[in-house]
């Protein structure tokens, strides 16, 4: 019996079923050793030496392991192809005391590559292993000696890291720009004219005697009124009508960073969520790798596009094309993310929602790729008044070409058959006034664009990081789904900035993740990446220790502790503001701030008013204020008339609530 391993339990189950019965399949479920979590675990003196352990989750799958190693024939290790994966396999080979194992590598799991994969093992590579792990040894290093840095200086429970710190400090830069920002005030024209047959179409104010007006060209009402009177009496002649083809291109396939991004906008799922499934997908065998920073795609997986496009939409649908990685450090797998199986359409496969949607996306991209573009045709009519030039534009599709098969968004605007020289009549003139809007704030999707741009961080990191500084109460999510930053989050970026500007500084960090790239390439050593990183910063982390002040985050109230008799302060904690007795660690006494209400009458006690709670697990619900007096509760927040009231279900009476801030239900699950 030869006994392969891999990572993932669902992994096991697809992979048994092409290499048959003299093959075991086993699964380390993910990582079997690392650093401890009592301790630094790393000899700082001794060349940066970690020190590791069996983590006690991975305890019984190392003793199954053991035993089906005493069994096999041969140990062939199968995990990921990335950095992570060789480091996984390259702990199991140290704790089945492995010498010089055989290792095979996979971007999709179907029949063939696994069959090909072991035909061609290859050894351990020890530079991707050595960049794992200087990377999780920096991480270790900053979180380790910053985090009780901040719990000296500001409070307990706080944590800095690399990339985390990074991300955080970028929530923090967009909330300054949107404060500082002040509204501009603009006006646009828009004139409604019509043909002859009196086909109507709208044009824009574009020009005054020949100059184009800006956006800000219209500053205020009078300047508008202004130009109203110019145009008192004027003709509505065209003078120009351009009229061509326009072409436009699908994108390419997806890679991790734009999967996650248009997993957002399109599905609203998170990084989180869309890795969950996408590793499902790919443990399934319906989808190549998915942490990848590549574009490229192998000519098996064109060809077959190449068939499935013909024979489904006719060969004036396929274009084959190839597209290459812009990012200089693009490393980790080496194809990008695309159906295992072309030909597998997303209705042919048995998945759960989650899994069809996110894979009809990834599908319909890939092939979208090696598609013939979408073909437009547009016009573009000037039409004079007076001194000033109104224009008016229009497209409208010709040929769908990839859009037959990935929906993006376009706006069809089809003007009436217009003629240079025409005259028009004029029926309405429409001043309207706009303000300058503020830069957008982060979603999950263009946080992790930006940290890309800045070339922080890495496919597998980008989930992990959105999570992180979530977690840690750093950020939080606004109605709009947008990242702000807590008051916490605020504060320990400032600390940062100021006192440990390396840490936060996106060329430094990219820097760094550039020598992790020449690790992993064996341009450069292990241990000479961590000092170049860690002589420096442990100095600068001396001084610091000495001279930064603790930051007092507490604030008087005039309220009494019930236990003690002594002043009760407000004070910060990582989840916000409470009450807590002075006298601490003396006295414990601490109590919560009453949460605002929603101005909504509770529906089962008609006393008390719902408001926002919180579960121990800081999961938000709504429940009523006399809680637990009454105990009515709901997930999703209830929605009101004009008069406070909850709005019953039409069905069974019980409250009406909005679910995703878009979608009207019952709050009963048993009701329909």
């Amino acid at each position: 019996m030869q006994l392969v391993i891999v990572e993932s339990p669902t992994k096991c189950k697809t992979i048994k079923k092409y290499l048959g019965k003299d093959y075991e399949v086993a699964s380390s479920k993910g990582h079997i050793r690392d650093l401890p979590t009592s301790e630094i675990g790393v000899d700082v003196k001794n060349d940066f030496k970690p020190t590791y352990v069996i983590p006690d989750k991975a305890k019984l799958q190392v003793r199954e392991l053991k035993k089906l190693a005493k069994g096999a024939v041969s140990i062939i290790l199968a995990t990921d192809e990335d950095r992570e994966g060789e480091a996984i396999a390259f702990h199991i080979a140290h704790i089945l005391k492995l010498d010089n194992p055989d290792r095979i590598v996979f971007h999709e799991i179907t029949k063939s590559a696994i069959e090909k994969a072991i035909k061609n093992p290859r050894k351990l590579n020890q530079h991707l292993v050595d960049a794992q792990q200087a990377r999780r040894i920096l991480d270790r290093l900053v979180g380790y000696k910053l985090s009780p840095f901040l719990w000296k200086k500001v409070m307990r429970g706080l944590s800095a890291g690399r990339v985390q710190s990074v991300a955080v400090k970028l929530v923090c830069e967009k909330e300054a720009e949107i404060k500082a920002f002040k509204a501009e005030e603009y006006w646009n024209i828009e004139a409604i004219l019509a043909t002859k047959e009196q086909k109507e179409f709208s044009a824009m104010l574009a020009k005054k005697d020949d100059k184009p007006i800006t956006k800000l060209g219209i500053k205020t009402e009078k300047e508008s009124e202004n130009i109203l009177k110019d145009l008192e009496g004027a003709e509505y002649k065209i003078i120009g009508v351009e009229r061509k083809e326009t072409k436009r291109n699908p994108s390419p396939p997806f890679k991790t960073s734009t999967l996650q991004q248009t997993s957002s906008s399109k599905l609203g799922y998170g990084a989180k969520r869309t890795m969950m499934i996408a590793q499902k997908l790919y443990e399934k065998g319906f989808i190549t790798y998915h942490r990848t920073d590549s574009l490229s795609l192998s000519q098996e997986s064109t060809n077959k596009a190449k068939i499935f496009i013909e024979s489904t939409y006719g060969k004036q649908y396929f274009e084959s094309r190839d597209f290459k990685t812009k990012s200089k450090s693009a490393q980790e797998a080496h194809e990008a993310i695309r159906p295992a199986y072309p030909e597998k359409t997303p209705e042919s496969l048995k998945l759960t929602p989650h899994e069809f949607k996110l894979y009809t996306l990834i599908w319909s991209r890939f092939l979208a790729s090696q598609m013939t573009p979408a073909i437009f045709d547009a016009v573009a009519v000037d039409v004079s008044a007076n001194k000033y030039t109104f224009r008016a534009t229009g497209q409208t599709l010709k040929f769908d070409g990839f859009l037959k098969v990935y929906k993006t968004k376009f706006e069809e605007n089809e003007l009436p058959n217009l003629t240079e020289d025409e005259i028009l009549t004029l029926k309405k003139l429409k001043p309207e006034q706009h303000f300058t809007q503020p830069p957008p704030r982060y979603s999950e999707a263009t946080l992790i664009k930006a940290l890309e741009k800045e070339g922080i961080g890495r496919p597998s990191t980008y989930a992990p990081t959105m999570g992180t500084i979530q977690a840690r109460n750093y950020v939080e999510k606004n109605e709009q789904n947008k990242f702000q930053p807590t008051r916490i989050g605020g504060i320990v970026n400032d600390i940062l900035v100021k006192h440990f500007p390396k840490i936060v500084n996106m060329e430094f960090t990219a820097k760094m993740e550039a020598e992790l790239d020449a690790v992993a390439e064996g341009k450069d050593t292990f241990t000479e990446t961590l000092r170049d990183f860690y002589t420096p910063f442990e100095k600068n982390l001396k001084s610091k220790e000495k001279s930064v002040e603790k930051i007092d985050l507490t604030e008087k109230t005039d309220k009494i502790c019930p236990e003690c008799k002594a002043p009760v302060l407000l004070r910060l904690g990582r989840y916000g503001k409470f009450y807590a007795c002075s006298k601490f660690p003396n006295c414990k006494h601490t109590e919560n701030l009453p949460k605002p209400t929603l101005g909504i009458k509770c529906p089962k006690c008609e006393k008390g008013e719902i408001v926002e709670k919180t579960t121990k697990k800081k999961k938000v619900f709504y429940g009523c204020s006399t809680w637990p007096k009454c105990d009515f509760a709901a997930w999703d927040k209830p929605v009101s008339d004009k008069k406070g009231n909850t709005i019953p279900c039409p069905e069974c009476k019980s409250p009406l609530v909005m679910k995703n801030k878009k979608e009207l239900k019952c709050s009963d699950k048993e009701c329909g």
